[in-house]
């Protein structure tokens, strides 16, 4: 009976792989060509391919649950249509499956760096990022960014240390997503290594403005797919916030994307299809690039540095000092009752604790919280209170 059932797996497997193949274009990456740091037998004895064996254990981590209770971009207010982290993920996915669709690239690939890209994110999204790479520069241990981090979650502590055993090319391209950084065209840096993995991670925490380049086109996906999911998603916020209205919004822009978040994705994926069908590079038009930068630069100025959703940054800056020098005491004094001990080390791998320095153990726990447990770790007195919409 095994035999046989072993057989059909087999025949399940190799139809899957001949069938990539056949629909998936000469440039995309196949699943035969993950690869991993360690030997997987489950994965080559079974009949899943790699890449989709990576969206799933990347959706049934630890670090995924907690997206449910991770800032985006407004934290402090409670508002049931506002958008938080795991819908961005979500979004981004969708997205950037459906352009990997029309390009004919392996959307599995692009199904798993999309859902692991902002698994690094810290509480109270880019400003607690900021405030934790304040601190861990500080304390000798490099910047902190969110897209490496994504990595050190996946790659190193998740499952008590061990990590998820995931492909070179999912953690590249979370690596590398970088939704920030604009950029009208991306051609894949193909020659790349775990060896290289590590070197850039190294390189991106000692210098910031170092622009890394994905190593396969799922990824450039993935990354242009993150600025399409957030720009006009965040707009559509801010107006339900009323911090803006889709009058403010740049005429150029809207003559070109429209004005409300369905067409600006519409327009933006359709945009990049035209731009990178049968190309080894994915590309907006130079009018449509512009204009979204642009957009990018009103959002920038008119939501994400408003004055209106700063309200308690200096506070939430001063409890994430206080955490982080609490936990490097409770680490320093062997303080086994406090929550890092309880709550992150315990039955953590020994591989785990012998290659980190407590500064790098206590940015670890910090960027894992969400929102909430964040707060419940502070004073009761010093937490600021939430708005409500």
């Amino acid at each position: 009976m095994d035999k046989f059932k072993d057989e059909r797996l087999d025949m399940i497997r190799l139809a899957l792989k001949q069938r990539e193949t056949e629909i998936l274009s000469p440039i995309a990456t196949l699943s035969a060509e993950g690869m991993r740091r360690f030997h997987d037998e489950r994965l080559e004895e079974g009949y899943r391919q790699s890449f989709s064996a990576d969206a799933d254990r990347i959706l049934h981590s630890r670090a995924y649950t907690r997206y449910i209770d991770k800032t985006q971009v407004f934290y402090l207010i409670h508002h049931d249509h506002i958008t938080h982290r795991v819908l961005h993920v979500q979004l981004v996915s969708k997205i950037a499956r459906a352009i990997g669709r029309y390009l004919g690239l392996n959307e599995d690939l692009i199904e798993a760096i999309a859902l692991g890209h902002d698994i690094g994110h810290t509480p109270f999204g880019h400003d607690g990022e900021r405030f934790l790479s304040e601190l861990c520069s500080s304390n000798g241990i490099g910047h902190f960014l969110h897209n490496v981090q994504s990595v050190q979650f996946l790659d190193r502590v998740e499952r008590k240390g061990k990590g998820w055993n995931l492909c070179l090319q999912t953690l590249d391209g979370i690596l590398c997503h970088d939704g920030e950084i604009h950029n009208q065209a991306l051609k894949p840096d193909r020659e790349k290594t775990f060896e290289t993995l590590e070197k850039e991670m190294t390189v991106k925490k000692a210098d910031p403005a170092i622009k890394l380049i994905p190593m396969a086109l799922e990824g450039c996906v993935a990354r242009m797919a993150d600025t399409i999911s957030y720009i006009g998603r965040d707009i559509e916020d801010a107006i339900r916030l009323n911090m803006i209205k889709r009058s403010d919004l740049p005429k150029e822009c809207v003559d070109i994307l429209g004005n409300t978040n369905g067409t600006i994705v519409y327009h933006l994926v359709t945009d990049i299809i035209s731009n990178s069908f049968q190309n080894s590079y994915i590309a907006f038009s130079p009018e449509v690039s512009e204009a979204l930068k642009r957009l990018k630069d009103f959002n920038l100025e008119r939501i994400y540095m408003n004055p209106k959703i700063k309200n308690h940054t200096a506070t939430i800056k001063k409890l994430f000092e206080m955490l982080f020098e609490q936990y490097i005491n409770d680490i320093e004094t062997e303080n086994r009752s406090s929550v890092i001990f309880n709550g992150f080390l315990e039955d953590m791998s020994e591989d785990y604790i012998e290659n980190h320095c407590k500064e790098e153990i206590v940015r670890d726990f910090i960027a894992g919280m969400t929102d909430q447990y964040f707060l419940r770790q502070c004073p009761q007195d010093m937490r600021p209170k939430p708005q409500y919409k």
